[in-house]
């Protein structure tokens, strides 16, 4: 059952005419809507900190084998999904709060001929409609900053995981400065944002039966990154066609030079932590 909070999430992140604005903007830049290029989506696909080069950089700290079934907890457009299928031979389940990401993330997966290794499913990341021990391995990419109940959200990702299968979390995290100014990427107001310091999400995923295998912070990536983008942005008078202000609204640039201001001021701190379910 979806929670008034997870209503507010969703509605967040939800865009009418999503799907068309991608394809759009893929027209815009010169690739074929029908057949998506992961290259020409990568832009808009990978919503979290340093898009693609993050999402490469994470996946390559687990243990993939072709084959495994994988679970995506928040799963957005389907991005890391499709990269686990194409790139690395898996079969990927995917959930999302947000049915016009699972609806866009479907429609993406078919054009590029992944539906039958991506399957995408409207629910909530706290209530995994899932048997216990169902997965090879998880992944959850920006997707516990806007969960409050955390405990619920890991001790689930840990239900479901077969005994020795590997979680990436991959998550904006509680920095040592204090104060935090919005509208940001994952949130308009702190009313929808939790976020959790390194050491409490350690010890949050360890309560849990998950051993946490590893920890990197890609603060400095990020900044390099976002500088980069925003050079980009005013060098060519405005974003590109495709882009993550096109799942972020009229107020991206206020969001994104918010996110930059508190990784500047180590506000805010994007991690990668790779766990194992005990």
């Amino acid at each position: 059952m979806t929670t008034r909070l997870e209503h507010r999430v969703a509605a967040h992140y939800g865009r009418e005419g999503l799907l068309e604005a991608i394809l759009s903007g893929l027209r815009e830049a010169g690739a074929d809507p029908e057949r998506p290029d992961p290259e020409a989506l990568a832009p808009v696909d990978e919503f979290h900190t340093a898009g693609r080069l993050m999402t490469l950089k994470a996946l390559r700290k687990m243990p993939l084998r072709p084959g495994m079934h994988v679970l995506d907890a928040g799963s957005g457009i389907g991005g890391t999904a499709r990269m686990l299928a194409r790139e690395h031979g898996c079969r990927v389940t995917g959930i999302d709060l947000t049915p016009e990401y699972v609806a866009v993330a479907e429609t993406l997966s078919r054009r590029m001929g992944l539906a039958d290794t991506c399957e995408f499913r409207v629910g909530s990341a706290t209530d995994l409609p899932f048997d216990d021990a169902a997965f090879d391995a998880a992944v959850t990419f920006h997707v516990a900053m806007n969960i409050e109940d955390r405990q619920r959200f890991y001790g689930g990702l840990s239900r479901v995981l077969k005994p020795g299968a590997p979680l990436c979390v991959f998550d904006v995290m509680k920095g040592p400065a204090p104060g935090m100014a919005f509208p940001v990427p994952w949130a308009e107001t702190g009313a929808t944002s939790f976020l959790k310091t390194p050491a409490e999400t350690r010890s949050l995923l360890e309560n849990v039966g998950l051993a946490v295998t590893s920890e990197e912070s890609v603060r400095d990536e990020a900044v390099a990154y976002f500088e980069a983008q925003f050079r980009k942005i005013e060098e060519n008078g405005g974003p590109p066609p495709v882009g993550l202000h096109l799942l972020t609204g009229a107020n991206a640039p206020e969001k994104f030079a918010n996110y930059m201001s508190a990784l500047k001021a180590h506000r805010i701190d994007p991690v990668i932590m790779i766990a194992e379910r005990r």
